[in-house]
């Protein structure tokens, strides 16, 4: 019977059944188990439960993105069919998301829409390599507050977004996207506050609000913006419409083609969909962490940014926004009871269906309304809780996650991404590298052992008395560069009494290049004085890795154990005396 290691190995060893293993769709998995009419219930109910939900929202996506309504839906009925269809979460929804208001309106703003399809075409295939990579659990390594950060500054610019919409301004020039810009824009153009828009603004959200906490199993963002564009219609109020300010949706999907794409206009676009790429592989496996805490279910990271990747090539192709896992709309598939990835097709197939058939009556919805829906969704984002917790938690944490947090409103969200995970890294080894501590024991002594033990604090001594002229250090804690300083200080004050260094690596879980090099400098450092170095209880990787860079006999001599290579030197002093 092989062992788990050996199972392991073998598995490791045949890429062909790891490769089918991390890149099978969870659609397939599903079916493998079993599907029957049961489970097609479930999906059905889940997934028009979720269109439901997704239908206002991802216009209002759209809009706020500086794009007319109709690429919001395209991208939740193509990109959302293809996350569910190919994706590695068993309850992914796809589609356009809150986060990317930003980053999208910033791209429509200067490259215009061609250039954000091209952009969201080349965040496709940016996700598809990290995908092929295995990158996907490189993720997880984003520290939490620049989650929070980004999340929390992006919920604010989204709100910045839409006060001209909630309060029917009239802007006297074009609105600027950078918040500083934005805000006297907005100062100059409030003699034009419209009432009717505003009385439709608070009532949506005042709906919204007031469904989900009398009725919470009550699609209340399709209530709010219903009741609205009929107030609207019958009352007939002075208010933006879809159909006024976009002339209403198409009534179809259009015919998929490509944007204009050249060289110049590719560099040109790069950075945008390095940006979509990274927000989108964040975006897309928190949503399925969080859909893994749900359920208990575990994802598969790596074919989840492949399916990712696809669909925002697919979603491109048919005019469509970015997508990415929505978290709102999968926690909503899961709480509607759905089964498997069928309820997010079926959440797509409803929105294509609407599309076909109801698309004109979506000409009468408020922008009012929708910028409503889209305060709230703003709200719900920031993560008020966990905020306040990071900034009482530690001054470290609440470094980084207002460092993000501002980088995201008056910078830029990649940027704020990276200078807070660098931030957050700098303080993480910062703690490791006071983790780690080196001791001397003279005269020498063991662990500690149950109260009671025979051995019970065993000197490191085969015989009555201790050598002074052996010395042994003991290095606890990962031993990497953040630590070189604080091992390095202890270690290269060796007393020339001294006539043999002992160092104890047992309780050392891994060092990398720095940590090696350092050893590698002490011992040729205690050759040339004289000093034999003995490195005694290395694990095999530590062991390897320092072999690796030099540190080898005759420059050191290895010992499993500090109680053994001091029982070998005592040895040699005896036949040393008795020769």
């Amino acid at each position: 019977m092989s062992t788990p290691s050996r199972r392991s190995s073998a598995a490791a060893s045949d890429p062909d059944r790891s490769l089918s293993v991390l890149f099978t769709p969870k659609l397939v998995t599903v079916l493998r188990e079993g599907y029957g009419l049961r489970e097609l219930r479930a999906d059905a109910v889940a997934g028009l439960t979720v269109a439901v939900v997704a239908l206002p929202l991802s216009m209002a996506i759209a809009i706020a993105s500086g794009v007319s309504p109709d690429r919001g839906l395209y991208a939740a009925i193509v990109g959302g069919f293809i996350v569910s269809l190919i994706g590695g979460s068993r309850f992914q929804i796809g589609g356009p998301a809150g986060a990317f208001i930003v980053l999208v309106a910033a791209t429509v703003a200067e490259h215009g829409v061609d250039g954000m399809l091209l952009a969201t075409m080349m965040a496709g295939g940016i996700l598809m390599v990290m995908g092929l990579l295995r990158l996907g659990s490189y993720i997880q390594f984003i520290p939490y507050p620049v989650t929070v950060g980004f999340t929390a500054g992006i919920a604010v610019i989204i709100f910045a977004s839409q006060i001209k919409d909630l309060l029917g301004l009239s802007l006297h020039a074009p609105e600027p996207g950078p918040l500083f810009a934005k805000i006297p824009v907005l100062w100059h153009s409030l003699p034009t506050v419209t009432p009717a828009a505003v009385a439709v603004a608070v009532g949506t959200i005042a709906v919204i609000v007031g469904v989900k906490r009398l009725r919470p199993g009550w699609p209340n963002l399709l209530i709010a913006v219903v009741l609205a564009a009929v107030a609207t219609a019958v009352a007939d109020l002075p208010v933006a419409t879809i159909g006024s300010h976009f002339g209403g949706i198409p009534q179809g999907l259009p015919l998929p083609g490509l944007p204009e794409v050249g060289w110049d206009k590719a560099a040109a676009v790069l950075p945008n969909a390095v940006a979509f790429a990274l927000l989108g592989a964040i975006e897309s496996l928190l949503s399925a962490v969080v859909a893994d805490g749900m359920t208990g279910r575990r994802h598969r990271s790596n074919c989840e940014l492949m399916a990712q990747g696809t669909a925002n090539i697919g979603a491109a192709l048919f005019g469509g926004l970015c997508v990415t896992g929505a978290i709102a709309r999968t926690a909503t598939n899961i709480r509607a009871g759905a089964h498997g990835p069928v309820a997010g097709m079926i959440h797509a197939l409803a929105l294509l269906v609407f599309v076909l058939v109801a698309a004109p009556l979506a000409a009468f919805i408020p922008l009012a309304a929708l910028a409503g829906v889209l305060t709230i969704i703003a709200w719900n984002m920031v993560e008020k809780e966990a905020a306040w917790t990071l900034l009482r938690a530690s001054r470290g944490d609440a470094a980084v996650l207002l460092v993000t947090f501002l980088l995201t409103i008056f910078r830029d969200l990649t940027e704020a991404i990276v200078v807070g995970f660098a931030l957050g890294a700098l303080l993480f080894i910062h703690r490791m590298s006071r983790a780690v501590s080196v001791e001397a024991h003279v005269p020498l002594v063991g662990e500690d052992r149950p109260d009671g033990h025979p051995a019970e604090r065993t000197p490191y001594r085969p015989r009555e008395g201790t050598d002074p002229s052996i010395m042994v250090y003991r290095i606890s804690g990962a031993f990497f560069f953040g630590a070189v300083a604080t091992v390095s200080s202890v270690l290269d004050r060796i007393a020339a009494a001294h006539r043999v260094l002992v160092l104890d690596f047992s309780a050392v879980p891994f060092i990398d290049s720095s940590a090696a090099n350092t050893i590698h400098g002490l011992a040729r450092k205690a050759q040339r004085n004289g000093v034999a170095v003995y490195l005694a209880g290395a694990s095999p990787g530590v062991r390897r890795d320092l072999l690796t860079h030099g540190v080898r006999q005759p420059l050191v001599h290895w010992s499993p154990s500090v109680e053994e290579a001091l029982a070998r030197l005592h040895a040699e002093g005896d036949r040393t005396t008795e020769g």
